[in-house]
This record gives structure tokens, sequence and C-alpha cells, in this order.
């Protein structure tokens, strides 16, 4: 992040950040509260959490108050602009319409501007932490359908390199929706670099995507939020879901270059020992 000059951090909790980086306490449900902490940013970068995302218009509203010129709003994760009138889009309808709210504001406002960026997976993150279902410390995995179904994922410092690269180039990134990612790969390439890692196979368990619709369906029927997991399962691994990054922007757009499988999984399996 060394390309961004002057960092603000805002939140709530106690959190403790480097040194270099400015840290406003706020009260996150106050329009005012916002308004003031970002008055002289250039731009504004929500990370809220999927369970906060309804608040996410007061941070949008409190950025044009403060005319700050560029919002990138907490898109990181899947394509939601592909995901609208799916069985999916369910679960990102708050993230579309933000994004919807943002393309009416740019088109009011001459001076602002808002970048999306999708990133698939947090592949990094979920290889340590057992999801999209392979376990390293335990060698098991959950192969969905085939595993044979092309999907992105993006590594965390590599989200954090795409974002900083968005804001040093302003307009090439303006009112425009990203897709980035790490790599592109399915399961059983996973499977077969992580196996060769560790020098020993991994248990399968083979699943069905249409399987987990059906349980998706009656957890939703109980109100059982956790039904997010199966439909995000079946969006992105099932066999013929298109899900993958056709134009990687962290090449094309950012200049970047995707990095390396091997040397991911390596880490993920230093991690844990």
């Amino acid at each position: 992040m060394a390309a961004l000059t002057k960092v603000a951090v805002l939140g709530e909790s106690k959190a403790t950040f480097p040194a270099d980086v400015v840290v406003k306490r706020v009260d996150l449900s106050s329009e005012e509260s916002l308004i003031e902490a970002v008055k002289g940013q250039d731009a504004v970068i929500s990370t809220v959490s999927g369970e906060a995302i309804a608040s996410q218009k007061l941070f949008i509203d409190a950025a044009i108050t403060a005319q700050v010129k560029r919002f990138i709003p907490s898109e990181f994760g899947i394509n939601t602009r592909e995901a609208r009138n799916t069985n999916f889009g369910q679960f990102v309808a708050p993230k579309i319409a933000d994004v919807d709210y943002l393309i009416e504001l740019s088109n009011k406002y001459s001076w602002f501007s808002w970048t999306g960026i999708a990133t698939g997976a947090f592949f990094d993150w979920g290889l340590r932490n057992g999801f999209f279902g392979f376990d390293l410390k335990n060698k098991t995995c959950q192969i969905y359908d085939s595993g044979n179904e092309p999907f992105s994922g993006t590594n965390l410092a590599f989200i954090g390199k795409c974002v900083a690269a968005a804001l040093s180039k302003p307009g090439a990134t303006a009112n425009k929706f990203l897709t980035i990612a790490s790599f592109t790969i399915t399961q059983n390439e996973v499977k077969k670099v992580i196996e060769e890692e560790i020098g020993s196979e991994l248990s399968v368990t083979n699943v069905k995507t249409s399987d987990l619709e059906k349980i998706g369906a009656e957890k939703l029927a109980n109100n059982d939020p956790t039904a997010f997991v199966e439909y995000l399962s079946q969006y992105v691994f099932a066999d013929g879901a298109g899900q993958a990054v056709t134009e990687n922007a962290a090449v094309t757009v950012l200049g970047l270059q995707e990095e390396n499988l091997r040397e991911t999984v390596r880490a993920a399996i230093a991690a844990i020992q």
C-alpha cells in the first residue's frame, strides 16, 4: 500500500494498526460522524462485512456530502453484477443495489466516481481455514461435481495491491467494475498440487451441487442464514457454472502479474504446521 500516501482507518473497535496509519474512531451509525471523518480524503474504501452491508449506503452518502472523489464499495468476493436474477443473487442483493446507487451518483456528479473490485474466493485465507472444501490439517477435501469447473481466487495481499493500483490509475478505473484474480484453477488442480506438496493423497468426499441446492432451499425455508454456503458453493463450483474470470483486470488494467498456485499452497501448508 506504499502508493497510498495518506491512509486513514475508520472504525469503532479498539483494534491496533501500524504507526503510520491514522485511526479515526467514529460512530459508524452516524452520518454526521462519518462525514467529519472522511473530509479531505480522496477516496473511501469500504470493507464492511456481509452482515453489516445494509450500512454501506450511509457511508456512500457521507462520502458524497464530504465530496470524496472516489468510492470503492465492499465488493470483495464474487462478481455481484453477474449474480442479479440468479438463485444466489438474493444473498448479495444489497451489494447489487449499492453499485446501482453509485452508478446513479456518478452520473449525477461529474466530480465523483467509483470502482468495484470483484475478487472471487479469498484463496489463501480459504485454504488455511478449510473454506471451499479443502481441509489441510485433516488432509481431506470435498470435490463438487466433477471438480473440473474453473474458478478464480485471489490472495489477500494481492487484493491490497489491486486496490492500491486502482487508486493510482484513477482514469483507467473510474466507474468500472473490475474482476481480478491471483489465478484461475479447478478443484482438481488444487487437489493435485496439495497432494504433491504434502506427499500423500487427500481423502475425498464427492458432493453433487444439485444436492446443495436442496439443502440450501430447506435452510431458507427455516430462515437459516447459513444457506448462503450451499448456494455459494453451487454458484461457483457446479459443472457449467461459468463463474471464472474471463478478463483478469489485475493484469490488463492494473498492470500486475498473476500469482503462483504452488507457492500459495506451500505457504498455506506452512502456516498450519
